[in-house]
């Protein structure tokens, strides 16, 4: 049975962000995060990261990031997110070596976990999880 939970999408909001809760180990983060359907990746700032109590040395797996992030060394990791009150899910993030970018929720595999409903017109955003 799916489960589904709404956030408000604000008239005057340039971008979508949903508040939601990481945690890595024993640490738990509130934050926000961005949906970015155009991002083919999670990604996590290094002070997010460092915040949850990662470790980089003990990241072994390096991802290449593309755009503007090219020259950022990023390595994969596992954060479990909470969206709402819906389950807690286990996703894989690129955890980028900079913390002046977002967190974001991206293709691989957000949007593979959820289902998203961008509803502008009513100011909501609807996130589905089967």
């Amino acid at each position: 049975m799916p489960s589904r939970v709404e956030f408000p999408f604000p008239d005057n909001a340039a971008l979508p962000t949903i508040p939601i809760i990481l945690s890595y180990t024993d640490s738990l983060i509130s934050t926000n995060a961005l949906l970015d359907t155009g991002s083919t990746v999670n990604l996590l700032p290094y002070d997010i990261g460092l915040q949850l109590g990662a470790i980089w040395e003990e990241q072994t797996v390096r991802l290449p990031l593309a755009g503007n992030l090219a020259r950022v060394e990023a390595r994969g990791i596992f954060v479990h997110i909470q969206v709402g009150n819906l389950e807690p899910v286990r996703l894989a993030f690129a955890w980028a070596q900079t913390s002046q970018v977002p967190l974001i929720l991206g293709q691989t595999n957000f949007f593979r976990e959820f289902d998203v409903c961008f509803q502008r017109s009513q100011c909501t955003i609807e996130i589905t999880r089967f």
